[in-house]
């Protein structure tokens, strides 16, 4: 849209009906106070960018997805200004609001709106450390419709906007695959912004056979590039996607997309236009928002720390946070700008020359993949930014624990490695006490399946960097082998094949454990377990559990002095049944102790060896080797 010989962008179109799915819109009569609460109301969506307002009636579009984070654009861009244009069927007033760091909102512009079109420019120059644009509606004695609003900013004339790859990889969930592509792919505000989608099947139900997917191949043409390969996990199928967008060169982005999300094309068309006005080469991420609870946002923004080695979420993000609760205008902690180590792959939009710069996913299956490459992205000089209003719905890892199934060797071994790499402090800092005590809280909770993949994965590590590729494509059937090996790990769908829950001794002062709330406590309680692991089991202790732990409550201080237990799957389709092992117990807390004391022995060593050796196995070369030897599954 061109005003006054300027060009202009369009980065953000508002979305009402987008708002909706996770944010209500608010609706208060005109002259009623600010505190007044928000409701949803759908029967006002008039299609997905245009909203019908009543007469006397005041409707805010101060949502996550229709603000405007004016404090990204103005530390992460050039652009000084920003564009809001709208319209409306009839008189009403727009008023448009911006908010401080602090969460704070005053009213800076009223437009007096009159059926055509208008625009106001807003400057970008005092959001230093957060702040958003908005707008709110306000009727008389008539109803509206808005039209339509987006923002806008100045194009330079020397600009091309850019195109990305959208890369998916997936296993064995077709019907997901089949249904975002044929969204993404018929979407007309993604034609100029997407010039190909790469699909990279690693599972044995064939995405190319699912219902629909020929109607999609042929939507899509020549964009859609099939590949099926071995199954390499999430790093190896996304590094697939990488390898394929930048060494091509037709993409300048590549947006890597989890196979089992729901996603707005929009979402993807910001990212994007990001990208292209950010001053440098720079990753722009999604949010999180949890599928099963629409208005529930669950990762806002993620940092590493550096001390223990592990991930989390950025200072002064409240994690799970419910907008049907409380809307963007008031949650204060929003409104500063949180900056970030890394984005999760769930989406995420790496610029195809950091690629070629810095090399592809690390060759590590799952886990890790993700936050290492933010590490070395920003070692490099390059920042990670997850950008708000640019989200995904996906399935939160609160959901289920995997740190004790399958894949507690990944989480394991991929942090380890990746402090190797990255971690500033002698030894690791925290991180081997940490993994050490994890080890204990695994043992003194019956939990041997969990311990002995751990083992398994430190033992791995000191093999050195050249076991990363060769095992990539192998070492997920000997660690599923391995876990099943242990009755911890084996769910019994019928309970009834279990015998019935017996205790030979009351509960202490008739109570349940309770969580410790010191270091003291917590010390105690791990010692005095830990004791209790080398007292002989009672024969009826074996035959029977003694008591019925449901998944949620599976806490070590709970588990550390029972010998026996029935513990609830995280699905709730079954249980397993714990049982104390005394040997076990020695022999695994001895080979843990053992391998933790080495790994802290050979740190400087081992450290050298990883980051010596990170260009070579994260290069193009490397990674096409292992595509040839992972061909297609059967």
């Amino acid at each position: 849209m061109d005003f006054n010989a300027q060009r202009h962008s369009s980065v953000k179109s508002l979305r009402p009906a987008e708002a909706s799915g996770s944010e209500p819109l608010e609706e208060q009569q005109a002259a009623a106070g600010s505190g007044q609460s928000a409701q949803l109301h759908s029967e006002l969506l008039s299609g997905d960018r245009s909203i019908h307002v009543p007469a006397h009636t005041r409707i805010s579009l101060g949502t996550y997805f229709n603000a405007f984070p004016a404090s990204y654009w103005r530390a992460h861009t050039s652009v000084d200004t920003v564009r809001l244009t709208a319209q409306t069927t009839g008189p009403a007033k727009i008023l448009v609001y911006r908010s401080s760091a602090r969460g704070t909102s005053n009213r800076v512009v009223t437009l007096d709106m009159d059926g055509a079109e208008q625009h106001t420019d807003l400057p970008l120059t005092s959001f230093g450390d957060g702040g958003w644009y908005w707008i709110d509606i306000v009727t008389a004695g008539s109803a509206v419709d808005l039209v339509h609003a987006e923002w806008s900013v100045p194009l330079p004339e020397d600009m091309v906007p850019g195109t990305a790859s959208v890369a998916i990889t997936t296993f064995n969930r077709p019907d997901f695959c089949v249904r975002n592509l044929k969204i993404l792919g018929e979407s007309d505000a993604l034609r100029d912004a997407v010039d190909r989608f790469i699909l990279t099947d690693q599972g044995t139900q064939r995405v190319r056979d699912e219902a629909g997917y020929d109607e999609v191949r042929d939507v899509l043409g020549d964009r859609l590039q099939l590949i099926e390969q071995g199954n390499l996990g999430g790093s190896g199928g996304f590094a697939r996607g990488m390898y394929e967008a930048s060494r091509e060169g037709g993409s300048r982005y590549v947006m890597l997309l989890d196979d089992d999300v729901e996603v707005h094309p929009e979402s993807i068309l910001r990212a994007v236009r990001f990208g292209d006005f950010a001053r440098h080469n720079t990753i722009v991420g999604g949010h999180m928002f949890n599928l099963y609870e629409k208005s529930v946002i669950h990762s806002f923004g993620e940092r590493v720390n550096e001390y223990r080695f592990m991930w989390g979420s950025a200072e002064g993000v409240q994690e799970a946070h419910d907008f049907a609760s409380s809307n963007l205008r008031t949650t204060p902690w929003m409104h500063r700008r949180i900056d970030v180590d890394y984005n999760g792959w769930w989406m995420c939009l790496i610029p195809t020359d950091l690629i070629r710069e810095i090399g592809l996913s690390l060759p590590v299956f799952i886990k890790w993949d993700d936050a290492e490459f933010g590490l070395r992205a920003k070692q490099a000089g390059y920042s990670t930014v997850s950008l708000p209003g640019v989200a995904v719905w996906h399935m939160p890892w609160t959901e289920k624990d995997d740190t004790i199934d399958w894949q507690a060797y990944y989480h394991a071994r991929n942090r380890w490695l990746a402090a190797l790499l990255y971690s500033p402090y002698s030894k690791g800092g925290d991180l081997p006490k940490e993994s050490l005590l994890t080890d204990v809280r695994h043992l003194i909770s019956m939990q041997y399946s969990a311990a002995e993949l751990r083992a398994m994965a430190l033992e791995d590590l000191l093999e050195g960097p050249e076991h990363l590729h060769r095992t990539i494509g192998t070492r997920l059937g000997e660690v599923r082998a391995t876990r099943n090996s242990f009755t911890d790990a084996r769910v019994q769908k019928d309970l009834s094949q279990f015998p019935p829950v017996r205790r030979s001794k009351p509960l202490p002062h008739g109570e349940e454990p309770h969580p410790p709330t010191s270091r003291v406590g917590r010390a105690a309680k791990l010692l005095s377990g830990a004791v209790h692991q080398v007292v002989p089991v009672k024969a009826e202790e074996s035959e029977h559990p003694e008591s019925r732990v449901p998944a949620m409550n599976l806490q070590w201080w709970r588990m550390a002095k029972l010998d026996s237990a029935l513990v609830s799957s995280a699905d709730g389709s079954g249980a397993s049944w714990y049982k104390r092992d005394n040997p076990t117990f020695k022999r695994m807390m001895k080979r843990s102790a053992a391998l933790h004391r080495k790994l802290y022995k050979d740190w400087d060593k081992l450290a050298e060896q990883y980051r010596s050796a990170l260009p070579e196995f994260t290069s193009p070369e490397a990674w096409a080797e292992t595509f040839e030897a992972n061909g297609p599954q059967n």
